[in-house]
């Protein structure tokens, strides 16, 4: 592998989506001959005491126009976005709306940004920006002009959530012609909804009599303003249509009795009055760029082949024919909508043979430019789908990595099943996209798919925007090869990983680091499944630089938290914790917001802290964790946060609670991936276990088909585990020693400590339950011995009450001077002691009232034991200590030996070390 990948560079694409960009944040100016509407500016103004304003006409009824002059005359910062299609991709419509908010409220873009790449809730958008507006404060208005040409679910729900969580300061503003899907009965049954429809924005007689007056330079009788004003209903674009007519009319009272301000009618009158009037290179010029939706002198020229467009446009600008500005430079603009409605439906009329070849001039001009959403819909339009194939894949890696799936699946959706069918390069992207949806079964149908038909396909050229060195479509054997090492890693098939791995490099290319880096991955993920640890360390560790110096985060995060869970693995807690620090460290030295990725570092760090026991550090980091992993576009993360939580509160005694957080991270994962990969249903099962539901754990190892006698492998020792417990609680624990032996030797070859010392203490309770305790105590003994030194303690804890009498059996050996029992640090089993009762919330057993009532005793001490000890650390002899406490010399010999050997101690001194260790010395005397 070489040292580092060459970094990513910043695509044609996203440059030219970056300046397109900017006119849909443009707040347009009124039209020529606006006239201000000052009742309606005022309903605006004092909307802004309400959660949301929603102007709601139909087409040509002045919303945009009266908007545009409300925003451009008001002092408060107001952020506007004017919709189109495109932002039916989630991602976009949130990476827009965060455009458009950083202009009045710079930093907004920095709280959204890294969520945009990885969220699986576009909920978590909106709640970035409102947690942004809640830390600092601003009043701002948000407009979404045209929000009726939004349909998708989860832009819907996304704004949904915003305005119901809607942060003091923000006001949204919406305009659209139809009633948006948002809870409007609500907000105006509280009061919290501003509406202006069609009906308030009717011209009245004297906004038609100012709108005349502006057009013509004179007053208008007023029964003729009146009568046009009926005639027309107050509809804006009527009456602009009308203003614009009687400036050359001379019978302006017949004009107005023949005048109607219908929508058919200002369509016909549009073709008839405003088009055929125009000279025939003006008509040709606004019927071949109505097939635009903006419009630029570059692509127009490009579209018609002329060389004058961009004086042309501002010619028809001034000649005021429905042309509307989107810049202050004039570089962009876009035709009123009923023009444009007009203008493409005669266009096919006027000039049959000509639309094909204008949307084909339209797709290249925006592909030269990288703007990819426009290129597809417009080779689409031409009727050129293979064309369209050929550009989805071309700028798929660019919208895969830039969250934007949602666009690429919506224009593979356009296109014919049978051209899909036919190209591997669309079933790969289909097979990245289920990677991301958790889709296993899918992603393997997909490359199948690819496989099939990679031969049948005629070889041709392809330009991926990213490069061919980043893409992961460039090179197809490769592509098909690294996807079938993730499909076998995840079934837990460590031999097919390699060989589809090794496949994958030998069909590679000098410099296509992407694939090289994503099969150099699964080769060491496949050391992993081999449970061969030490390799699968360096091999992670060394994948890891690879992805820093790539440049990929999210990678970075992944790939760390496999490192940290092969350390774990080892037994090596705090090897973990460092991988888990280097990652959150690294985030906060770049000073930007925590991005999703982070998450699986605090998961990570929570169960190394749940581990030890500490209950409150666990949560610390699940609380900043979860919040993360759940916007984090992979999601075992979250999963693996979520076991946490289970465990914790199961702990603490919510039994619901526990079942809850494990029902949750059964949701988030697919049950056919291997159980190193994807621990929750081991998990789900251990859990039934503890909480006595012995039987469904049971009906669980016999679905999945487990016996005390199948080959063993690494890979699916979580589920072994489980079925040793089970085999335990149905009383059979020969079988499960059977298991457990094997599972113990092959650990130990593999030098797999972690797993060691979980095997160890269930072999432990195996031999116990067999009946042989000479044996399983010094074999719980080995385990606590390997465990002490990481703090090992839930293991141990989390077996329940039979652990806790065989480990109350173990110190109670220790007296006997047992070589291997004595190797056990009495400071660790007051720590597992304190545990256990912790978990039950009770006394040890043989504590006395008013004694010691010390972890890491069987026996406990009585109060006038305690009292004795006390004085006998302090170097009385017997002789004194019955003279203080009023007792026999006899008495006081009795308690002494009765403290050395509940202690386990030989002599005085012996019993004044074990006492400090067990902190015996500051319980206070009675």
């Amino acid at each position: 592998m070489p040292e580092t990948p060459p970094g990513g560079s910043t695509s044609a694409s996203m440059r030219g989506s970056d300046g397109l960009l900017a006119t849909k944040l443009y707040v347009p100016r009124p039209p020529p001959g606006f006239i201000p509407r000052q009742r309606l500016a005022d309903q605006l103004e004092e909307g802004l005491s309400r959660t949301l304003s929603l102007l709601c006409a139909p087409a040509g009824s002045g919303k945009t126009a009266l908007l545009a002059d409300w925003c451009r005359r008001r002092e408060q910062a107001v952020a506007w976005l004017s919709l189109d299609a495109g932002d039916n991709d989630p991602a976009r419509f949130w990476r827009h709306v965060a455009a458009a908010l950083d202009r009045v409220r710079p930093g907004i873009a920095d709280h959204v940004a890294p969520l945009l790449a990885a969220t699986t809730t576009f909920r978590d958008l909106a709640a970035a920006v409102v947690n942004a507006f809640a830390a600092e404060p601003a009043d701002v208005v948000l407009v979404l002009d045209d929000y009726h040409v939004i349909d998708a679910e989860e832009v819907y729900d996304s704004i949904r959530f915003l305005i119901e969580h809607r942060p003091a300061g923000l006001h949204i503003v919406l305009s659209s012609r139809a009633d948006p899907s948002l809870p409007l009965a609500r907000l105006r049954a509280a009061g919290q909804l501003t509406e202006i429809r069609a009906v308030e924005l009717r011209f009245t007689v004297q906004e038609t009599a100012a709108l005349l007056r502006e057009a013509l330079g004179s007053d208008m009788h007023a029964d003729t303003v009146a009568a046009l004003t009926a005639r027309t209903e107050g509809w804006a674009v009527g009456l602009q249509l009308a203003a614009l007519s009687l400036r050359d009319e001379p019978d302006t009272a017949g004009f107005v009795e023949t005048f109607s301000g219908s929508h058919r009618y200002v369509l016909d009158y549009l073709a008839e009055e405003v088009l055929a009037h125009q000279p025939a290179h003006v008509q040709d010029f606004l019927l071949e760029t109505s097939v635009l939706e903006r419009l630029s002198g570059s692509l127009c020229d490009a579209v018609t082949g002329r060389g004058d467009s961009q004086v042309t446009l501002e010619q028809i600008e001034r000649a005021n024919l429905f042309l509307v500005p989107l810049d202050e430079k004039r570089g962009w603009w876009r035709y009123h909508h009923l023009f444009a409605d007009l203008l493409r439906a005669r266009l096919p009329q006027r000039q049959p043979g000509r639309v094909d070849v204008l949307h084909r001039n339209a797709a290249s001009w925006y592909d030269e430019h990288g703007l990819a959403d426009d290129a597809v819909r417009h080779a689409m339009a031409a009727g050129d789908s293979a064309w369209a194939a050929r550009l989805v894949e071309r700028y798929f890696d660019e919208h895969y990595l830039s969250s934007e799936r949602a666009t690429v699946q919506r224009w593979i959706a356009t296109l014919p099943p049978r051209l899909v069918a036919s190209r591997p390069r669309l079933h790969l992207a289909q097979a990245a996209l289920h990677v991301v949806g958790g889709r296993v079964k899918d992603v393997e149908n997909a490359l199948h798919d690819a496989e099939r038909v990679l031969h049948t396909v005629e070889d041709e050229p392809f330009e991926p925007s990213v490069g061919s060195t980043a893409s992961r479509l460039a090179n197809m054997p490769a592509a098909i090869a690294v996807g079938g090492a993730y499909v076998a890693h995840l079934r837990g098939d460590e031999e097919a990983t390699i060989a589809f791995s090794s496949r994958a490099l030998d069909e590679l290319s000098d410099g296509e680091w992407m694939l090289e880096g994503l099969a150099h991955s699964t080769l060491a993920i496949a050391e992993w499944l081999g449970g061969r640890l030490q390799e699968a360390e360096r091999a992670v560790a060394s994948i890891i630089d690879w992805w820093q110096s790539a440049g990929d985060q999210d990678l970075i995060a992944l790939t760390s938290s496999y490192l940290g869970r092969i350390q774990s693995a080892q037994g090596r807690l705090d090897s973990a914790l460092q991988t888990y620090h280097r990652t959150l460290e690294v985030a906060e030295m770049s000073g930007r917001p925590a991005q999703p990725a982070i998450g699986v570092a605090y998961a990570g760090t929570a169960a190394v802290a749940y581990q030890r026991g500490e209950f409150d550090n666990a949560m610390q980091h699940l609380d900043l964790g979860l919040p993360l992993c759940r916007q984090f576009v992979y999601t075992l993360p979250l999963a693996i946060g979520l076991v946490t939580l289970a465990w914790i509160k199961q702990a603490q005694g919510d039994a619901a609670g526990a079942r809850r957080a494990m029902e949750e991270a059964e949701r988030l994962t697919d049950p056919t991936v291997a159980d190193l990969f994807n621990p929750v249903p081991a998990q789900r099962a251990r859990l039934s276990l503890a909480q006595g539901d012995a039987g469904w754990a049971a009906r669980w190892t016999v679905e999945r088909g487990l016996s005390h006698d199948d080959e063993l492998s690494f890979a699916r020792e979580p589920a072994y585990l489980v079925l040793a417990r089970v085999l335990l609680a149905q009383h059979e624990p020969g079988r499960a020693l059977h298991l457990l032996e094997r599972m113990h030797a092959l650990a130990l070859e593999q030098d797999r400590v972690g797993s060691v010392i979980e095997i160890q203490a269930l072999r432990a309770l195996a031999l116990t339950a067999t009946g042989n305790d000479d044996a399983a105590v010094p074999t719980l003994a080995d385990a606590l011995i390997l465990a002490q030194p990481q703090g090992h303690i839930r293991v141990f804890v989390d077996e329940g009450e039979p652990m806790a009498v065989l480990l109350g059996r173990l110190i109670a050996t220790q007296r006997t001077g047992h070589a291997v029992v004595a190797g056990v640090p009495v400071g660790f089993l007051g720590l597992l002691m304190r545990a256990f009762e912790a978990r039950t919330g009770s006394e040890p057993p043989h504590a006395v009232p008013g004694g010691s009532n010390v972890p890491g005793l069987v026996t406990q001490l009585s109060a006038r034991e305690v009292e004795v000890l006390q004085l006998l650390v302090a170097g009385k002899q017997n002789r004194d200590i019955a003279a203080e406490l009023y007792l026999a010399v006899n008495t006081v010999k009795k308690h002494v030996t009765h403290i050395l050997d509940k202690l386990g101690a030989a002599n005085r001194t012996d019993a004044s070390a074990r006492a400090r260790e067990l902190g015996l010395l500051s319980t206070p005397r009675s």
